[in-house]
């Protein structure tokens, strides 16, 4: 199969048809507040102004690590505009977001060496388990990975991790963890130019020594 396209509209990526709509021009909608008694979700940050060229590692909250392969005007169903090519290799997707919505979307570059270090920092806590259903926490902990905060991913980690000794994960805990580890991992591999698996190596003997 070939490399999925996709146009961000900053609330939600739509798949290229061979006939495509233009992205939103308006901004995102703002989401109401769950109730009070709802889970505690992370919402997507917006991210700082930055300039984004050629080459960068750039961050995606719903997708992760991905590189600028160009910057482009394109014309889309009549619409002149600037976007951000962005390569996600793993899964074989190119996502372009609109130049003037990467701030709202999230879009940011890698975290500098001083924050993933406070991310480090976090896996290195005491693990916060809510007294919640387990569906509610899932939830919550799904919102985080989304974020594309690097200390939000990084409390996922710790509050499901488990050394020898403890009890096993189930099934469903182990894939938001492996998730969460797999997005932490990315953005380690691209800060320390090493490959994802080393990453993850780094990472769980980081963990080990808590």
């Amino acid at each position: 199969m070939g490399e999925q396209q996709a146009v961000e509209d900053v609330s939600n990526p739509v798949v290229e048809q061979p006939a495509v709509s233009a992205p939103a021009a308006q901004e995102p909608r703002v989401q109401p507040r769950p109730p009070h008694n709802g889970p505690n979700l992370t919402p997507r940050a917006i991210a700082k102004a930055e300039i984004f060229v050629e080459g960068d590692h750039v961050v995606y909250p719903t997708h992760g690590v991905g590189r600028v392969e160009r910057i482009a005007v394109e014309n889309i169903a009549g619409h002149e505009l600037e976007l951000i090519h962005i390569t996600f290799e793993e899964n074989r997707m190119t996502l372009r977001v609109p130049v003037a919505k990467a701030r709202t979307a999230g879009l940011r570059k890698l975290a500098s060496r001083k924050q993933f270090d406070e991310a480090l920092a976090v896996l290195k806590g005491k693990a916060r388990v809510k007294r919640t259903m387990w569906s509610r926490r899932a939830q919550e902990y799904e919102a985080k990975i989304n974020s594309g905060d690097p200390l939000a991913i990084a409390e996922v980690v710790r509050d499901l991790h488990r050394n020898s000794g403890q009890p096993d994960q189930s099934f469903s805990e182990r894939q938001i963890y492996e998730s969460a580890m797999d997005r932490l991992a990315a953005e380690l591999g691209a800060l320390d130019q090493t490959d994802k698996l080393t990453a993850i190596s780094k990472l769980t003997d980081f963990l080990k020594a808590v």
